[in-house]
């Protein structure tokens, strides 16, 4: 049986030695140690062997297995190799010292607004907060007066996790949050609350070609006693004025949200129609900029400000739109559609 044994291994080497393919080499391991190889073989005719001779067979059986398994390992690391410095023969040679040709990146247009915008109105003062996208539904709605049930709620169905938090539909979801911040040196200090916070929303609707389920807002607000609708058309015309470097013609229509007392609907003429109609503005000659207003006195409250004491007001600027009328951009989804070809056109305004 011993000889059986070094006979299978002599064969082993012979074929090891002719094998110079990782997929050759895994058929040897299978033909000598899979279920039915040739070393499983062996021990089929240790039923003939007395007990001891089979102790001692089975050992040397063992010790082949070994060995083979050892020889395929160190094998097929030696394949392995080959293959990589083959590989490498194969590669254009190229030199190093030649200056690469790199094709410059390009910021996204939002990216670039949204920066302009915050310089924008850190020059007035204000502070630029950040938010998380993942809120509660007290911090979404319930904070900005939206109780349960309410049928505002309609307007904003957004996107729910299982563990009851959902993806904000509004950069309002960060009101509470600020006034609680800032409310100690408003009322200690007589300082104003005065901050921005830019930031990614969700809204399950249908798309078209001025709306989109995922896009950007920026929130605004300032606190402060005696603070009026007069500032906040100053500093929103202000603004407009710094982003397109002209005078842009606004309109302030009555509207209703909440979070504000009264509520204004900002709109800005369309600059890719010039106000004569098209499907980014829905025919009318107007885009839908800036939903905005005095801030409710429950929001105030329940931020922890006392509303006969200080007023305030709020919008919440649709960055996206802005986008779209600073570059001329017709459909709200090309800014989400990934196309670089689109993109890379805003490359040097940074």
């Amino acid at each position: 049986m011993n000889s059986k044994i070094f006979q299978l291994r002599e064969k082993f080497e012979r074929d090891l030695s002719e094998i110079n393919d990782l997929n050759e080499l895994e058929g040897i391991r299978v033909s000598y140690l899979g279920k039915k190889g040739s070393i499983t073989d062996l021990l089929k005719g240790m039923r003939e062997l007395s007990n001891e001779e089979k102790k001692a067979f089975g050992q040397s059986v063992n010790e082949l297995k070994n060995v083979v398994a050892q020889q395929i390992s160190e094998k097929t690391e030696q394949l392995k190799e080959l293959q990589i410095q083959r590989e490498i023969n194969l590669m254009p040679e190229f030199d190093l010292s030649v200056p690469a040709k790199l094709s410059r990146g390009s910021y996204h247009p939002i990216t670039l607004v949204q920066r302009q915008c915050e310089q924008i109105f850190k020059s007035m003062g204000f502070t630029v907060e950040d938010y998380s996208e993942v809120v509660t539904d007290y911090e979404c709605f319930e904070s900005v007066n939206i109780p349960k049930n309410h049928p505002a709620r309609d307007m904003q169905d957004t996107y729910y996790l299982e563990n009851g938090q959902l993806l904000k539909s509004q950069t309002s979801a960060a009101q509470n949050a600020i006034l609680r911040k800032y409310k100690k040196p408003l009322t200690e200090d007589g300082i104003p609350i005065k901050a921005i916070f830019p930031g990614r929303c969700f809204r399950n609707e249908a798309t078209d070609a001025c709306h989109e389920n995922t896009f950007f807002q920026m929130e605004g607000m300032m606190v402060d006693k005696d603070i009026s609708i007069s500032n906040l058309i100053y500093f929103m015309k202000t603004m407009l004025s710094e982003v397109f470097q002209k005078d842009i013609k606004v309109r302030l229509r009555p509207g209703f949200f909440p979070f504000v007392e009264p509520g204004f609907e900002l709109d800005i003429s369309c600059l890719i129609c010039g106000g004569e109609g098209c499907p980014s503005c829905k025919h009318s000659g107007w885009l839908e900029l800036c939903p905005c207003g005095m801030i409710h006195p429950e929001v105030l409250r329940m931020g922890g400000i006392d509303p006969e004491k200080y007023t305030g007001f709020a919008f919440g600027l649709g960055l996206t739109r802005l986008v779209m009328m600073k570059y001329g951009i017709s459909d709200i989804r090309d800014l989400n559609s990934g196309n670089l070809k689109s993109m890379s056109q805003f490359t040097d305004d940074e």
